[in-house]
């Protein structure tokens, strides 16, 4: 895998925004309180802070609804994509992402970049391979000019793992309007 240190400044990378995690240590998205898990193997990835849990490390367990949240802040209907899905997140507050960067230690493992139009509605995926740059990946979906916002998933599960958004955009992941 290639260096991640070097990025084009197109896009940003968003966690959950600690507002956002925050209010889901109390209550998620589905209206319930988050599960306290011990991650005994390591490795589940944080959407806090955008890194692979330590061994034996406490985690939360909540549902998340990313599109959701997103279309309140852009004042569309995501409809029938508005999906609700499980995150890890910190027990506690924690100091967030190092930066907006890819996190190349999320990328060993298979991921799908979801693609929503400024209407909510889905555009369409890509698969990013262990052994592809994920940075050119992500360009690549940005070139459609319709893609407003890209969720990063995992695919074994389909949860959501991060956002993606152009430069410049100012509305940020999670935040309630």
């Amino acid at each position: 895998m290639r260096d991640m240190t070097t990025m084009t400044r197109s896009y940003q990378v968003r966690a959950i925004d600690q507002a956002v995690a925050t209010a889901l240590r109390e209550i998620d998205d589905a209206g319930r309180r988050p599960r306290l898990v011990i991650d005994h193997d390591g490795g589940s990835p944080l959407r806090c802070c955008l890194r692979p849990a330590q061994r034996h490390e406490p985690i939360l367990l909540a549902s998340y609804a990313p599109l959701r949240r997103w279309a309140r802040e852009m004042a569309v209907d995501p409809g029938g994509y508005d999906e609700v899905g499980p995150v890890f997140i910190h027990p506690q507050p924690c100091a967030g992402p190092a930066g907006d960067r890819l996190p190349a230690q999320l990328f060993t493992t298979r991921r799908m970049l979801r693609s929503y139009a400024g209407d909510g509605a889905i555009l369409g995926d890509r698969i990013v391979e262990p052994d592809e740059d994920p940075e050119q990946v992500v360009e690549q979906v940005l070139a459609d000019s319709r893609v407003a916002v890209v969720h990063a998933r995992a695919i074994e599960f389909g949860c959501f793992t991060f956002e993606v958004r152009r430069s410049g955009t100012t509305a940020i992941a999670g935040r309630r309007p």
